[in-house]
């Protein structure tokens, strides 16, 4: 299994979706922008609103999984990492994924206290393509 290849695959993808588990042990499900910044396969950042249901789910169970694909013609490849999610709202990692056009979102800026930045950490994934699925763990 080459992970790099598995790395190199996720940053190509516009999108990724993220899972957490909400009051009544159910999976949630959302599609979310690229992670704003990724060590590897082990650390991903997303950005998001503090009062989104998902933070209180993180905060509550941080178990979490997220999902990377893409779909060719032919060809279906799809990457599952398991974890868990911290929600982060320190300045400093604030300022690590800012993006100038996120003021759209965040209208007081990256001190908005509705700007917060969740932080993936994998420990085990799925690789799956050409009609094979692969595990493998995160160190």
């Amino acid at each position: 299994m080459n992970l790099k290849k598995i790395e190199k695959f996720i940053r190509k993808q516009k999108v990724g979706f993220i899972c957490s588990i909400d009051s009544e042990n159910y999976p949630n499900v959302r599609a979310m922008l690229r992670p704003r910044k990724h060590i590897g396969l082990k650390e991903f950042y997303f950005s998001t609103n503090t009062s989104s249901a998902k933070v209180q789910q993180y905060l509550n169970n941080p178990h979490a999984s997220i999902y990377f694909y893409h779909k060719g013609l032919i060809k279906y490849t799809g990457v599952m990492l398991k974890g868990t999610m911290e929600v982060l709202t320190d300045q400093t990692t604030k300022d690590l994924i800012w993006r100038t056009g996120d003021i759209i979102f965040y209208k007081k800026g990256k001190t908005d206290p509705d700007y917060c930045v969740l932080k993936f950490t994998a420990t085990s994934g799925n690789y799956y393509s050409d009609l094979q699925t692969q595990s493998f763990e995160i160190k």
